[in-house]
């Protein structure tokens, strides 16, 4: 892939993890429980807003890497699993989160398959 591509898909990633976290840190303020409450808490929290619009910018992001000719079996693996590792460092850095040994262990699994994946990006 090209520099550029490359580029579009790290930008891909990184928005989907961004959104990922919007969308949590938004559900930490707590809403009004009425109805009217409720959707006011959703069309009005910016935190929210701005976790869709990641979304969609990832999307389309996604989008355009797909088309650039990167199968899905090596594209989508690695767009999860570097979101993933993201989404894991920002939600100790952010929220306090914490893993135990045998899910740092999983991680570990992954960062193995994510590199077996990632290593067959310029072949067939």
């Amino acid at each position: 892939m090209k520099p550029f591509g490359l580029l579009v898909f790290g930008l891909a990633i990184t928005l989907n993890a961004m959104a990922n976290i919007l969308v949590k840190a938004s559900a930490l303020k707590k809403d009004d429980e009425s109805a009217v409450g409720l959707i006011k808490g959703f069309l009005l929290n910016p935190l929210l807003i701005a976790g869709l619009a990641s979304f969609g910018l990832a999307f389309l992001a996604y989008r355009y890497v797909l088309s650039l000719g990167i199968p899905l079996s090596v594209a989508y693996p690695i767009m999860t699993t570097l979101g993933f590792a993201i989404v894991l460092l920002a939600s100790r850095f952010f929220f306090q989160e914490t893993l135990n040994g045998i899910q740092w262990g999983g991680i570990g699994f992954l960062v193995v398959g994510l590199w077996m994946i990632a290593s067959q990006m310029g072949q067939g």
